[in-house]
């Protein structure tokens, strides 16, 4: 059972500044497993190699904390449905006081091949509607850090709105999940070294990865 925060964290000034991770996607079992919902996993993945509860309920998203190294890590998955994500990351990072440069947003991108991931510290929505929303919600603000998680983009014909909402056939399902371990390792990095530093390694051996699986059948 979800329990609610009622009362705000604090931290004293020589405490860690924390991170909160947001991940989007849409809640339900309908929609689990889904390419729309990689976000999520990436939340789901990184608490779980910390054994971080998601068990609160807070700003409209399931949440949990912990540490890394000492630094305190806020998780959140958004319960409003992707095209209202920002609803409930701009009142998390506005309850947390905290900088945008420390709210990093993880989300899937038809941009990348499929298991492609990639760190940026900003950017636009690129017609990502829980983007178009989370940065609404920050203001118009477009410099928070991005985990983007490449699903590839539909075959043929096909509708993106269709492609979005369907499950990963076994290939890319396999794709996904050493990506959602190699994004955790990163994230751990990421909090104990900065985002500029874990960026730069991680994006360039992405890059070679990205390389290799245009070879390779989705």
């Amino acid at each position: 059972m979800l329990s609610r925060i009622c009362s705000r964290s604090r931290f004293s000034p020589a405490s860690p500044e924390p991170w909160l991770f947001v991940g989007l996607g849409n809640p339900g079992d309908k929609y689990k497993g889904t390419r729309h919902n990689v976000g999520f996993e990436m939340v789901d993945a990184f608490a779980e190699s910390l054994g971080i509860s998601m068990g609160d309920l807070h700003c409209k998203a399931i949440f949990g904390k912990g540490l890394v190294k000492g630094v305190p890590v806020f998780l959140a998955k958004p319960q409003t449905f992707m095209n209202l994500s920002g609803e409930s990351s701009g009142p998390l990072g506005a309850y947390y006081k905290l900088p945008l440069n420390r709210v990093i947003v993880f989300h899937d991108d038809m941009n990348l091949p499929c298991g492609v991931l990639r760190l940026d510290p900003k950017g636009g929505h690129h017609s990502h509607n829980g983007l178009k929303s989370v940065i609404y919600h920050f203001r118009g603000n477009r410099e928070f850090p991005r985990l983007r998680i490449g699903i590839g983009r539909p075959a043929g014909q096909m509708d993106p709105k269709v492609f979005l909402l369907q499950k990963f056939n076994a290939t890319a399902r396999e794709r996904i999940d050493v990506a959602l371990n190699e994004g955790v390792d990163a994230l751990k990095q990421l909090v104990s070294e900065g985002l500029m530093e874990t960026a730069r390694w991680f994006n360039s051996q992405q890059k070679y990865k990205h390389i290799r699986s245009r070879t390779v059948p989705e």
